[in-house]
């Protein structure tokens, strides 16, 4: 399913990312995968980059948490990985769904370490989301079917930056909703940069929930930047005239695009007219005021 070949490579880039800061911050550090579904997707794909940073694990904890049901092979796929990692890791697979995230957490002693949440198949419960909220910093990435928004319930819950990206199947399958939740502006950077560089080959297009007009993007390292330039604009007419600096903050927590792709969103309302700057000449820096235009079309 391309929906699971997305997710499991942004799950390996997430970690690359995720893993040497909680292995810098902490002597002990959680993930925990816990799928709705029988299938661990990714599972396999994420024990294998822990064991890329054997190094960085040396007088450090890792405990890897996996709960799943319906799959009678997984303990003893994940048991021989496993064995191929240094003794500072720990692997639990645990029967049952995300539900059980909260007495594994416990279990696992997770509270005030670095934590990597992975809620795959359902919306996370308010009592998932409490328990992932332990961990000091936490991070979550989710991936329910459907489009029920995810960001009030992430917000709700305590975390102060989230990110929604729905994921359109180009075979015509249902969509899912992505929505990763953290407290740290790297992490959320650093989840925009994997949201962008993974396969653009593989069958999955992306819609920005905030984008007034709903038109699927494809995936690229350039994104086209149409849905961010009516957020932009919608943003000016809902608060008026903003610095880019202002503008960039927008761009990171409120859509799907990454702080970089704002200055080529501004260029593009600029020339069209549908955004003004002041002061009008020089280079398009942070403490420049955009105000709303003419009127002139965003798309």
């Amino acid at each position: 399913m391309p929906i699971d070949a997305v997710l499991t490579e942004l799950l390996v880039r997430q970690l690359d990312a995720w893993l040497p800061g909680a292995l810098r911050r902490s002597r002990r550090a959680t993930l925990a995968l816990a799928y709705a579904g029988g299938d661990a997707a990714g599972a396999d794909d994420a024990l294998r980059v822990v064991g890329e940073f054997a190094d960085r694990l040396r007088g450090r904890r890792l405990t890897v948490l996996v709960l799943a049901g319906g799959d009678q092979e997984l303990p003893a796929r994940l048991g021989a990985a496993e064995a191929t990692l240094p003794g500072e890791v720990t692997v639990h697979v645990v029967p049952g769904d995300p539900a059980r995230l909260p007495v594994a957490l416990k279990a696992a002693g997770a509270a005030g370490d670095p934590l990597l949440a992975v809620v795959h198949g359902a919306a996370p419960e308010p009592a998932v989301l409490k328990a992932v909220t332990t961990g000091r910093p936490a991070e979550l990435l989710a991936v329910t079917p459907g489009s029920a928004p995810l960001r009030p319930a992430l917000t709700a819950a305590g975390f102060p930056l989230v990110a929604e990206v729905e994921l359109v199947p180009a075979d015509g399958s249902p969509a899912w909703l992505l929505g990763y939740a953290t407290g740290l502006d790297k992490s959320l950077e650093a989840f925009k940069d994997a949201l962008w560089a993974v396969d653009e080959y593989a069958g999955v297009r992306y819609r920005d929930p905030a984008d007034p007009a709903g038109r699927p993007l494809d995936v690229s390292l350039h994104p086209e930047p149409g849905p961010l330039r009516r957020e932009l604009v919608a943003e000016l007419e809902r608060g008026g005239p903003a610095t880019v600096t202002e503008l960039r903050r927008f761009t990171l927590t409120s859509t799907v695009y990454r702080v970089e792709d704002t200055t080529r969103a501004l260029t593009a309302l600029l020339d069209a007219g549908a955004v003004r700057r002041e002061p009008e000449h020089g280079r398009l820096g942070g403490d420049v005021l955009i105000s709303p235009g003419d009127g002139s079309s965003a798309a």
